[in-house]
């Protein structure tokens, strides 16, 4: 598997939280020849099953999200745009923003800014709030008005980029580059006869409600699930306590929302196939579909191991090619023997 030519493809793909249909056609595509069988819930979930023809064998479920965050019409104004947001959005990262509207067929759009020119003493230096923004399709108000209505979704237009030798930039890598992630895993399971059926899902809605991977394991009934989901990547401006180096290696979450036996398994598979991670201490909340997930039914262990990511809900965030290497192996090492091993 090419991953940088595997997750363009999935990057590209329109999907914000709430509108995913795209990106689960694709996802859907690509796990194919990698499961025995894929099938879209409901909610709009893909899920691949690959088994092991043991009977009654354990199930384990790894989810990362196929959502990206975006925005959404909420009206029209002299032929602009009017927007609200899906999911979290830092409104300074908008003036001047390629954007594409998913009318059909879709149109390129522009986050209007005003220039520096005709600015008022000290505006340059404050963020333009969200309410007063507005996207330029070049339509008048009543093409506007007829050809985007209300409630269309809207994403950032932007392609992956290679950053140096190991980086990658890009649109939606929270958390597609995971999904990709999941791909490589069932690769690197390809030919290995595992212990348990092995349940892997492209959730949908974690931006903006968590309900779409609920819902699953709801239906699924896993007797152990992984969250696999991005975390903060150290930058320049960044809490370096809080952070974890590019091309360091996976963090593992620790604490009372994960698996204490999830968690030791993780580490020891990492000890012994030499993989570096890093432990990230969660004292409440993970921010993930892990916290959805382990309260489906009556109860799912729930382990997190996070992708490091700079620059998370932007349009171009950046992760390390080889964290994501790294992060598929530890699953991957996770996953063997776990049925034999383990009294799930």
């Amino acid at each position: 598997m090419d991953f940088f030519e595997t997750l363009q493809t999935l990057c590209v793909a329109p999907g914000p939280s709430g509108f995913e249909q795209p990106v689960a056609a694709v996802a859907a595509q690509l796990l194919q020849p990698l499961a025995d069988e894929v099938w879209t819930d409901r909610q709009g979930s893909v899920i691949a099953l690959r088994r092991c023809g043991r009977p009654d064998a354990k199930k384990v479920l790894l989810d990362a999200h196929l959502d990206e965050v975006g925005m959404i019409v909420t009206g029209q104004e002299e032929g602009f745009l009017r927007f609200g947001t899906l999911g979290g959005i830092d409104p300074r990262v908008l003036p001047d923003r390629e954007v594409t509207v998913l009318t059909d067929p879709p149109l390129l759009g522009v986050i209007a800014v005003k220039p520096p020119h005709i600015m008022q003493p000290g505006e340059a230096d404050k963020a333009v709030p969200l309410r007063e923004l507005r996207i330029d399709v070049g339509l008048s108000q009543e093409e506007a008005e007829r050809a985007v209505p209300i409630g269309t979704p809207i994403i950032y237009r932007e392609r992956l980029h290679r950053l140096g030798e190991d980086q990658i930039a890009g649109k939606s890598l929270d958390d597609r580059s995971c999904f990709a992630v999941l791909l490589r895993v069932l690769e690197l399971l390809r030919e290995e006869t595992l212990d348990v059926d092995l349940y892997v899902m492209g959730s949908c809605l974690e931006e903006t409600s968590g309900d779409g991977a609920l819902t699953a394991t709801f239906a699924i009934h896993p007797d152990c699930a992984v969250a696999v989901d991005v975390t903060f990547a150290v930058t320049h401006d960044g809490p370096k306590e809080t952070g974890f180096a590019a091309g360091g290696g996976p963090a593992v979450g620790i604490g009372p929302n994960c698996a204490h036996w999830m968690v030791n398994r993780l580490r020891r598979a990492a000890q012994e196939q030499s993989i570096p991670w890093n432990p990230e201490v969660m004292s409440g909340e993970t921010g993930t579909n892990g916290w959805g997930m382990q309260v489906a039914r009556e109860g799912v262990p729930v382990a997190l191991v996070s992708l490091p990511l700079k620059y998370m809900h932007t349009p171009l965030e950046v992760i390390s090619a080889a964290d994501a290497e790294q992060t598929a192996r530890l699953l991957a090492a996770f996953l063997r023997r776990l049925g034999e091993e383990e009294a799930l």
